[in-house]
């Protein structure tokens, strides 16, 4: 797609990044599973300018998010900083890999994660651990108002498999070019035992520090479109705090039952798009 979009179509676009926004926000998602469809299919994007300004959007709904998480303690900066290392160390080894697989099979695998991701947030309750608190320096506190009570704590176990997953996580979401979101929070809530809701708030706040690497480079290139990574930025960022307020309001057990149904649909878009449909 050359020169400037319509005003209207902007203006579509804008209403669609409030909702991808809103998305990402609430499951650590980022919204790059919406935007690249959206920009790819619906406004003829070719795939490098749909990533630059995809990845503008992921860092918006980062910045969006991770500010009112952070503000309330929910985001879990610490646990965020240790995985991200292992996450893009998982990038850069998935970059490489990328080349030499063909991609129907990349998408083919990670929609069969998506729907054990799917599932297991679907059946699987809250793994809260709390023995050994004291002193324990991977024992941390968040305020969630929906639960009794309000303060909540949690101690992170499986910190070194999680970490090593997480590379995992990394490798798979730059081979397919997914965010890693949609592994992380699974990893995070299920192996981990962190709270949903923190899971996807650090989720959130680690998806901007790797999206902000990216767009930086697509930058440089001119790649990014700006009226389109605009349009995509002002959405993504006021849907994410709208994401966040509903957030707060939300219980765990709804978020990870609606959290699954978002999964699923992932699923369903990547076995299409394995398969040509899209």
């Amino acid at each position: 797609m050359d020169g400037t979009m319509e005003p209207f179509l902007l203006l579509t676009l804008l209403l669609i990044a409030v909702g991808a926004g809103v998305i990402g926000a609430l499951f650590g998602l980022g919204g790059g599973i919406i935007f690249i469809p959206v920009l790819t299919i619906l406004y003829g994007l070719d795939a490098t300018s749909a990533a630059a300004a995809s990845l503008v959007g992921i860092v918006a709904t980062s910045t969006g998010s991770a500010s009112g998480y952070v503000r309330k303690g929910v985001s879990n900066i610490r646990l965020g900083m240790m995985m991200e290392i292992t996450t893009c160390a998982g990038a850069i080894i998935g970059a490489a890999v990328a080349i030499y697989l063909d991609n129907t099979v990349l998408l083919v695998i990670f929609s069969c994660v998506m729907l054990y991701s799917g599932f297991k947030m679907a059946v699987s309750p809250e793994k809260l651990t709390v023995e050994h608190e004291e002193g324990d320096p991977m024992t941390f506190e968040y305020e969630d108002p929906t639960a009794d009570p309000p303060r909540q704590r949690y101690t992170v176990k499986n910190v070194k498999s999680g970490m090593a997953l997480c590379t995992v996580a990394g490798a798979v979401s730059s081979m397919t070019g997914v965010g890693g979101g949609a592994i992380k929070v699974p990893l995070m809530n299920i192996h981990m035992h962190v709270p949903v809701k923190v899971a996807s708030a650090t989720s959130s706040y680690m998806i901007g520090i790797t999206a902000f690497s990216g767009a930086v480079i697509y930058f440089i290139h001119g790649d990014i479109l700006l009226d389109v990574a605009a349009a995509v930025a002002v959405g993504a960022y006021v849907g994410a705090l709208i994401g966040t307020r509903i957030a707060s309001k939300v219980n765990a057990k709804s978020l990870k039952r609606y959290m699954s149904v978002v999964f699923f649909a992932i699923a369903a878009i990547m076995f299409c798009e394995a398969g040509g449909i899209l």
